[in-house]
């Protein structure tokens, strides 16, 4: 890996690198803590000097450093060009302001910006925004490029895995592969979706493929440790991570990521138990997005986080009724499916219930009304990472009450479960007000 000095390309030279430059100057910074630590300096350099020029080059150098507030300011006093419009559009996306990053990619036109790209940042800006409908008329106005750009098919990807078409969303991927076998984005969300659905071989297979090029992809690398790992191969797991150490000493969660692989060494695990699988629990864990439902249902459904028929079960007819836009029509189409699987709306619900009633442990409450909505909500809720979620799953805990009724032991019991995902579980429902069952 070169350091920014060998690489060549200086922002701040007379004449600014091209937009290819630039993107490879950032994944350069990114690829090492030296490299940040020595742009940082560059930039810092320049901050005090107040050409347009200057204060381009300023602005772009502190975007690709993540002061995005501070690359707008810097970018909005600089000369009207291209470059000055895109990376203020990057800088306002990344803060949330969607509108106004969307003006200033319509801005770029006007400075000779090149169309496809700038509609493709258009449509990335409205993803992220979850303006699907925006996302979807701005693909349609380059529909032309249909097995042309490697780009439109990753941002077709992204904009049908947001919707939860998955098997649509990885055929996009491979497509833009096809045309563009180094574009690491589609890559890495190809890779990340194989790991999510359980082919792990793949999935080691299109991690590996990142962690061999040239850049030092931490993500890539830490979810391959993950895999690996999972495999009990620890000696390909601690590769991964210390590859990520020797760029990033500093990076945390590396740091105790390494501790915990070292620590599974020694762990013990029962195979047979691991594998073992309920019919009940395959039929829990289904999709939604199976299932045909009416387009108000599904986005219902959508933003009240309902991803899977094991979240219906924790819900009521009551709860879903309260909800903006969710009517009787809707209630009998959700009931219906569940018919058909023996299932009831509140099902797991009335089960904890049950299960209280005849002795079991209660977790005591002030506002029990407000207390059992917020451990009835999925564990998706919390966004934890890819190990922690697996981890989880094995436990089959698929609620914030399922998580809290279990202990530190219990969790630390679990293969490759340590300290740093116990750690981050631990703040996460910290935050939510609610801890791990303490014993007594």
């Amino acid at each position: 890996m070169k350091s920014i000095a060998e690489l060549g390309i200086d922002l701040f030279a007379k004449d600014l690198p091209s937009m290819d430059e630039i993107k490879t100057l950032s994944e350069a910074v990114h690829c090492s803590e030296s490299n940040q630590i020595a742009f940082s300096e560059q930039v810092e350099a320049n901050m005090a000097r107040t050409s347009p020029k200057t204060r381009l080059a300023v602005g772009i150098g502190l975007f690709i450093l993540g002061r995005n507030a501070e690359a707008a300011q810097k970018l909005q006093k600089a000369k009207d060009c291209k470059e000055k419009f895109i990376y203020l559009a990057f800088a306002l996306r990344r803060m949330g302001q969607f509108d106004e990053a969307i003006k200033s990619l319509q801005n770029s036109l006007n400075y000779e910006a090149d169309t496809l790209s700038t509609t493709l940042e258009k449509v990335a800006t409205y993803r992220h925004a979850s303006n699907f409908d925006a996302v979807a008329k701005e693909l349609k106005t380059c529909a032309n490029f249909e097995n042309v750009s490697a780009e439109y098919h990753y941002q077709l990807g992204r904009l049908q895995e947001a919707q939860g078409l998955y098997e649509e969303a990885m055929d996009n991927y491979k497509t833009a592969l096809e045309l563009s076998p180094n574009h690491q984005r589609a890559l890495f969300h190809l890779a990340y979706r194989c790991d999510l659905s359980g082919d792990e071989d793949a999935a080691i297979d299109y991690y590996t493929q990142i962690a061999s090029s040239s850049s030092v992809h931490v993500s890539a690398l830490l979810n391959l440790a993950v895999l690996y790992e999972d495999m009990g191969w620890f000696n390909e797991a601690l590769q991964c991570v210390d590859m990520v150490l020797e760029f990033h000493p500093n990076h945390q969660r590396a740091i105790l990521f390494k501790e915990d692989i070292e620590s599974s060494e020694t762990m013990f695990y029962d195979e047979e138990k691991e594998k073992k699988k309920t019919r009940k629990n395959q039929i829990l864990e289904t999709p939604i997005s199976d299932f045909e439902l009416s387009v108000r249902s599904r986005n219902c459904l959508k933003k009240m986080k309902i991803e899977t028929l094991g979240d219906l079960l924790n819900i009521s007819e009551v709860e879903l009724l309260s909800y903006k836009n969710f009517g009787e029509t809707s209630l009998r189409e959700i009931k219906s499916i569940l018919e058909t699987k023996a299932l009831r709306l509140g099902m797991a619900l009335e089960e904890k219930q049950l299960s209280s009633a005849e002795g079991s442990e209660l977790i005591e409450v002030q506002d029990e009304d407000e207390d059992e909505r917020l451990l009835s909500k999925p564990i998706d809720d919390l966004q934890l990472s890819v190990r922690a979620r697996k981890c989880l799953q094995k436990l089959d805990i698929r609620t914030l009450g399922d998580l809290t009724r279990k202990t530190d032991a219990e969790l630390l019991g679990v293969k490759n479960f340590g300290v740093t995902s116990l750690n981050e579980i631990r703040k996460a429902i910290g935050n939510l007000g609610l801890s791990l069952r303490a014993l007594d």
